[in-house]
């Protein structure tokens, strides 16, 4: 085995790059502006704590640093090793996390589903918001039901958000991994919620997927437009 991978597996090396990580996105979010939409989110949002936050796959690196201070929130992180230091990043930014797979698909019982979507529940319950990412894996972009029966079975609404940096590299993996720049133009935009009847039927959980996903591609698109657009004058 090649030593820089040995050494990737030691837990001092994932904690070291798990800060640094994290410190990095605070430098990121202290050295650029953001503009958020809609503008009362914070307070919309607040009222309903808690809630359940969906985003898409690879474009949820500023979200702990974006978040409104002392909204206690948790994180679904995945298992595998890359996970760990995600989570060591999260934990270090304040936002608790949950280990498992929020995918309802075959694998679910062995990426550790059920013990995370109950875990979820009772997060919920205890008053955290949760995390997540709406995609399916290795499916950039198309909703899952994961996060519509977590809602169902919760009771609490889906708020989508984007977060998007005029400065940023974008990775060429299957999430489109969005590595975001310090000194940027910043923008955060959510989503009207999406609210799933306790009682809904299969239909009616399709619907509320396909909703959820047409808002969260609206709102991602609208978050680029904003930092992506010339400036006034130039």
């Amino acid at each position: 085995m090649p030593l820089w991978k040995d050494i990737g597996r030691q837990r001092w090396a994932k904690v070291a790059l798990g800060v640094a990580s994290a410190e990095y996105l605070r430098f990121v979010a202290a050295t650029s502006r953001f503009a958020i939409e809609p503008a009362d989110i914070y307070a919309r949002v607040g009222a309903e704590q808690p809630v359940i936050l969906a985003l898409w796959h690879g474009q949820h690196f500023l979200l702990p640093v974006a978040r409104e201070a002392g909204v206690p929130a948790k994180l679904l992180i995945s298992r595998h090793r890359d996970g760990e230091i995600n989570a060591i990043a999260a934990e270090w930014l304040g936002v608790g996390t949950i280990r498992g797979s929020g995918n309802l698909g075959k694998t679910f019982v062995r990426k550790g589903g059920v013990a995370a979507f109950q875990a979820m529940l009772e997060a919920l319950a205890e008053g955290f918001s949760v995390v997540l990412s709406a995609d399916v894996p290795k499916v950039a972009r198309v909703a899952g039901l994961g996060i519509i029966k977590l809602a169902q079975a919760s009771g609490r609404p889906i708020y989508g958000a984007a977060y998007a940096t005029n400065h940023r590299f974008v990775l060429n993996n299957w999430d489109r991994t969005t590595i975001n720049l310090p000194f940027s133009r910043g923008s955060g935009v959510a989503t009207e919620p999406v609210r799933v009847p306790v009682d809904a039927d299969a239909e009616a959980l399709e619907a509320c997927r396909s909703l959820l996903e047409d808002r969260l591609s609206a709102a991602t698109q609208r978050a680029y437009e904003i930092v992506d657009r010339p400036r006034r004058g130039v």
